[in-house]
Formats: C-alpha cells, sequence, structure tokens
C-alpha cells in the first residue's frame, strides 16, 4: 500500500503505524493528520476513496469505487462530530450567549415537558440529561427533518432525574444540542458551525454537507477486521456485550433511537443536520480544528480562551455509564482521556465515532489529533487502529 502525504522530522513512527494498519488491521481507505504547537506535522492518506474500492483496478461499471483516497477527501466520521457540537455551546458560553447553570427550558422552553424543567445547560452537555432514548423511535426519513427530533427530545420523560448520574445520549445529543444552539442564535448548528469555526479555522468540516462538496466524500461501510491482525485488538467485556444483545436495554435502545439504521451514504441523510452522528471532514479539517481549540493556528486564529479550553477538559461525568456500560469520563461535551477511550494524555479531550474516527487535542502536548476511515469496525471506543496511531505519535514525542 502506498502512503502519501508528510510526516515532520522525528514523526517517522506514525507513518509506520498507518502502513501496518493497512497491512495488519484490515484498513481500506484513511488519513490522519496531526499538529503540534499550531503547525501541521502528520498529514497522511492511503488506500481508496470508497469501501469497496480496489486501488489500481477500474471498477467494471465504471464508478468511482477504485478512485484514491487524495488529501482533501472527507469522510463521516459518525460521534467524533459530538465534539464538534459540544465546542459550538462552549464558544456560545465564552461569548456570553449561552449560561451553563441555567435551566434549558429557559432557551427551549417546550424542553421543561415531562419532569425536565431542572436539567440545566450544563447536564445535557455531560451526557447527564436523562434521555439517551426515545419511546417511539424515529425512521430514517423522521430523523432528518429539521423540526421532528427536537420534538421529540423535548416530549421526552427522562429515564433517570437529570443531573444525578449519566450516560452516553448516543443519538438524542444531536437534538438536544442543535436545538439548544437554534434557539440561541436562530441558526442551524450546521450554519454557526460554517459561519463561525470552519471558516475562520480554514477547516473542511461540515454538519449538513453542502451539495458542491458531495464529490469529495466517499462511500462507508461496516467491515469485519481480519482475523490474523496482531496486537490493539480490544474485545468488549461479557456484560457489555450483552447489553448490545438485550433489546430492553438502554445500551441498545440509545443506539436505536433512529429505526432502521440510516445509509449513511444517502446524499439526504448526508446533508442533513445531526450533529450527534453525521458530521463530514478530513482529517486536516478535524486536527486543525482541535488545533484552534487550544492554541493558535499557522500562528493566526484561536477558537478557544485558556479558561473555556479548562472546561471543555475538566471532568463532569465520570465511572460506570448507564448506556455504554464501561466506565467513561466525560468534560462538558468532550470525552476525556481514560482506559474505556484512550487519548494522548490524563489532560486530553476530544470525541471518537463509532467503529474507527478519532480526534483530540492534548493541550499539555500542545498537539490535536484525527483519524477518519471509510471502513467502520465494530466497537464504539478505541478502536485499534486509531489506536495504534496515538501510540506513535506518544512514541514520537517521546
Amino acid at each position: 500500500m502506498d502512503v502519501h502525504g508528510t510526516v515532520a522530522e522525528g514523526f517517522e513512527p506514525v507513518r509506520e503505524a498507518f502502513a501496518a494498519n493497512f497491512a495488519l488491521r484490515g484498513e481500506r481507505g484513511a488519513a490522519v493528520a496531526v499538529y503540534r504547537d499550531g503547525h501541521r506535522v502528520v498529514d497522511l492518506w492511503a488506500g481508496t476513496r470508497d469501501v469497496n474500492g480496489t486501488v489500481g483496478i477500474d471498477g467494471i461499471d465504471g464508478t468511482a469505487d477504485s478512485a484514491p483516497w487524495e488529501r482533501g477527501t472527507a469522510q463521516i466520521v459518525r460521534s467524533a462530530t459530538k465534539g464538534v457540537a459540544a465546542a459550538v455551546l462552549l464558544l456560545l458560553h465564552q461569548r456570553g450567549e449561552l449560561d451553563l447553570d441555567a435551566p434549558v427550558g429557559a432557551y427551549w422552553p417546550e424542553y421543561k415537558a415531562a419532569g425536565k424543567e431542572r436539567t440545566r445547560v450544563r447536564d445535557l452537555l455531560a451526557h447527564r440529561a436523562g434521555v439517551p432514548v426515545l419511546d417511539r423511535p424515529l425512521t430514517p426519513e423522521q430523523a432528518v427533518d429539521p423540526v421532528l427530533g427536537a420534538e421529540a427530545v423535548a416530549a421526552q420523560a427522562p429515564v433517570w432525574e437529570p443531573g444525578t448520574d449519566h450516560g452516553y445520549h448516543a443519538q438524542t445529543y444531536g437534538w438536544l444540542t442543535g436545538e439548544l444552539v437554534r434557539r440561541v442564535t436562530g441558526q442551524t448548528i450546521g450554519e454557526w458551525i460554517a459561519r463561525e469555526v470552519a471558516g475562520p479555522v480554514g477547516a473542511d468540516l461540515w454538519v449538513g454537507l453542502p451539495a458542491g462538496e458531495a464529490g469529495r466524500v466517499g462511500r462507508v461501510g461496516q467491515v469485519e477486521p481480519p482475523r490474523s491482525a496482531t496486537g490493539l485488538r480490544i474485545r468488549p467485556k461479557r456484560s457489555v456485550a450483552e447489553a448490545y444483545a438485550d433489546p430492553q436495554s438502554l445500551t441498545r435502545r440509545a443506539f436505536a433511537v433512529i429505526t432502521p439504521l440510516p445509509d449513511e451514504n444517502d446524499p439526504a441523510y448526508r446533508a442533513a443536520v445531526l450533529p450527534a452522528s453525521n458530521g463530514i471532514a478530513t482529517a486536516d479539517g478535524l486536527a486543525r480544528f482541535y488545533a484552534a481549540l487550544i492554541g493558535e493556528v499557522d500562528g493566526g486564529t484561536r477558537l478557544f480562551t485558556p479558561q473555556t479550553m479548562e472546561l471543555a477538559r475538566t471532568g463532569h461525568s465520570a465511572g460506570p455509564d448507564r448506556v455504554l456500560v464501561a466506565p467513561t469520563r466525560f468534560g462538558l461535551g468532550h470525552m476525556l482521556h481514560s482506559p474505556a477511550s484512550p487519548l494522548l494524555g490524563p489532560g486530553s479531550f476530544g470525541h471518537p465515532g463509532r467503529g474507527g474516527a478519532l480526534a483530540f487535542a492534548d493541550p499539555d502536548a500542545a498537539v490535536s489529533f484525527a483519524y477518519v476511515t471509510n471502513g467502520f469496525h465494530p466497537n464504539v471506543t478505541a478502536d485499534p487502529r486509531a489506536q495504534a496511531l496515538v501510540h506513535a505519535v506518544r512514541t514520537s514525542l517521546a
């Protein structure tokens, strides 16, 4: 497999780990980017743009299945989108437009229904709102409607008292954050990201893919890692596997809020604004975004003040997760470094995407990292390919 791109001196282990993902861990097409002190030090890509493509072999029907991954190739990053959505709410707080201790209902009156009147904005951000499920799941057609999802989550009764415990809001997080941003700004969260984040930072990053960018995005799909893969392969504990298998568990219900599962290659799904799950980005775009959260990018734009950065990486939820079952740690929206979701170090904050993608920042090392892939493996966090790359970054810094 030919690996394209560049690495700065000292970061050669990342190139080696990236190549090993294709040789050992079933990679189809992927990219990784790393920034240090606001400057790009790793920018690599390889494979095919489409998950079922084969480099060097033309598609029989003349399709782009065999088109190679290029530097500007973007992919859906699933829940890595949540890290961007959380940053939007923190930026609104930074600007004085959103009070983290105010009730959500102060901005979104309909949300007070069914015992949720005391839910604070910070509870919503830290997965403590108690509404990870919907009693009536939405169809994919309903889920992309800009109104129905917010109405459903506003009407939903919490499954625990808001603020008293935490559990991963796998899908509902998108409507919770998105509607709150719309009530505060009058814009969709996708519009706000384009105008206030991606544009100023120069990041290829969208929540709600513009039609003009559709040609840059390859097809994604679920793939099984090879049985012969060695090292860094993580199997779920029995309790976790049982939770996913039980149709009545919070785990299964949280991931089945949209039923049946949407087609992530459908142009209508990609164009929708679902900030829990359907962000589309290049690896460089995500790494550049996180670099701007912790410092100036290329000597220019910075998004977070030092105070807001500390809010992002300060723990607000920790311990057994009611949805993911395993112990998790969350700040105000971002996952924090933990055994269940290893990042670079104790001060890191970011978010994985189920099945592969990972993006985060580590202020202590002045590093930001992003990995995107078109082949999703059967895991929620700690993807072996991403972890191999993170380990290589750690080795490079050492």
